[in-house]
């Protein structure tokens, strides 16, 4: 089972200031922010093919499996394009998560000091990173499928479900790779704010990554931005 998830919340930072920790800065964000979100197109790109507990009951669990059935029907429809399949998933991930929260939060304490307009168009430029970067792997994880193995309620609405990642081609006897969803229910609706792999929560991973560029770039959003944005392109290029 995974450790728990760390203290530092979304809704905690949003109401409060943090400390970031510490870390050893790298020239640039390419590798370990395609990492993180390596991390969110692995967990979509198994809902390919998923088997659906009949055992699961908890609102978020059947929440998380009836998305899975939608990223399946999507994925699995042959008389689309690839590209009408890659817009239709794009829609899918968009509507499950709340992917400007997430951004906002992965800026750290940079958002206190970030301009509404920064704020906005940061999140526009992460966005659309994440889209570029998905869209060009997922369907090389097509074949896994995804098993929901139970949740944990951290407080009431906040749920963390867990799931493992099945590899029909591992032959390695290896125990399976787990990844978990964290659910928020809000006003009667269901969101996805992160995902982890293996231990490794996206979120999370991407505040430490664009704080660290921040820090080698006197705290530049407009640079960050700029950045990113490049990146999408060159992705989009590439693929």
């Amino acid at each position: 089972m995974n450790l728990p998830y760390r203290t530092m919340t979304i809704e905690m930072f949003e109401r409060k200031d943090e400390t970031m920790r510490s870390s050893d800065l790298t020239p640039g964000i390419l590798p370990l922010a395609r990492r993180a979100i390596l991390i969110l197109l692995v967990t979509f790109a198994s809902l390919a093919t998923v088997t659906t507990p009949v055992w699961a009951s908890a609102p978020a669990e059947v929440y998380v499996q009836n998305n899975v059935q939608t990223g399946l029907s999507i994925l699995n429809n042959h008389s689309a394009s690839t590209d009408q399949k890659r817009e239709q998933f794009e829609h899918f991930i968009l509507g499950l998560t709340d992917m400007k929260r997430i951004a906002n939060f992965t800026l750290g304490q940079y958002k206190r000091t970030a301009s509404p307009q920064e704020q906005e168009a940061f999140a526009q430029a992460f966005q659309s990173y994440a889209i570029a970067v998905y869209q060009s792997y997922f369907s090389k994880y097509s074949g896994q499928t995804l098993k929901v193995t139970g949740s944990q309620e951290r407080a009431p609405g906040d749920t963390i479900v867990q799931t493992v990642m099945l590899d029909p081609n591992d032959k390695s006897g290896q125990p399976p790779l787990e990844v978990d969803f964290r659910v928020l229910s809000e006003n009667g609706k269901f969101v996805v704010i992160d995902f982890s792999v293996s231990g490794i929560w996206l979120a999370l991973e991407e505040r430490d990554q664009f704080s660290s560029f921040l820090g080698q770039n006197n705290g530049s959003i407009p640079l960050l931005i700029s950045h990113l944005k490049e990146l999408a392109r060159n992705y989009k290029a590439e693929h």
